[in-house]
């Protein structure tokens, strides 16, 4: 089953070309192997990068669209990623970085292409609270990718690595992985105090 990957809007894609082709901008970048990469660098797969910022006690989460994410592929491997972030004058190129993420973003697209038999739409959720990112395969892949929330059938991939306790590309239903995360980025209670003396 093919998995939709919604088109970037077209400003955040220049940016990115733009960053791309600028000798400053790569040489300043903290990725050494888009620095040393031989061949063209392109931008490949632009991916909605939300953020969960908040999970009520209901369970209901509440996400925001953060950015475009584009892994950037030299040859036959992506070796880096691009952010763009929305400024109030648009679209604008944020930074280029690379790490354990991108061959595991590669990795967790590739799983779902093979193994989903329904259609999804590719998007990548933050969990700041946990360090964590998943690759989340949205129900509705005829939306434009910058709006909607986590449904309880969407599935969420954990990227490696991901926090303890929590698998690394298996696929969980919203509604089962939500409830985890809730207990696990929810404040732990005061400790009891004793009784005084």
């Amino acid at each position: 089953m093919p998995l939709h990957v919604p088109p970037a809007p077209a400003p955040a894609l220049r940016s990115v070309l733009t960053a791309l082709g600028s000798p400053t901008a790569v040489r300043e970048a903290r990725t050494p192997s888009l620095r040393t990469a031989q061949g063209d660098a392109t931008p490949e797969l632009p991916l909605p990068l939300h953020v969960l910022d908040h999970i009520s006690p209901e369970g209901v989460a509440t996400t925001r669209l953060a950015g475009w994410r584009f892994l950037i592929r030299c040859g036959d491997r992506a070796v880096a990623a691009a952010e763009t972030r929305l400024t109030p004058d648009g679209w604008a190129f944020s930074h280029f970085f690379e790490g354990p993420y991108i061959a595991s973003t590669e990795l967790a697209l590739r799983q779902a292409e093979s193994t989903t038999t329904q259609p999804y739409q590719a998007r990548l959720l933050s969990v700041p609270g946990l360090y964590m990112l998943t690759l989340w395969l949205h129900g509705d892949s005829a939306s434009d990718g910058t709006s909607g929330v986590p449904d309880p059938a969407d599935l969420l991939v954990p990227l490696a690595p991901a926090p303890p306790g929590i698998a690394a590309h298996r696929p969980h239903r919203v509604a089962e992985l939500l409830p985890v995360l809730t207990l696990r980025v929810s404040p732990a209670p005061p400790p009891l105090l004793g009784s005084p003396a």
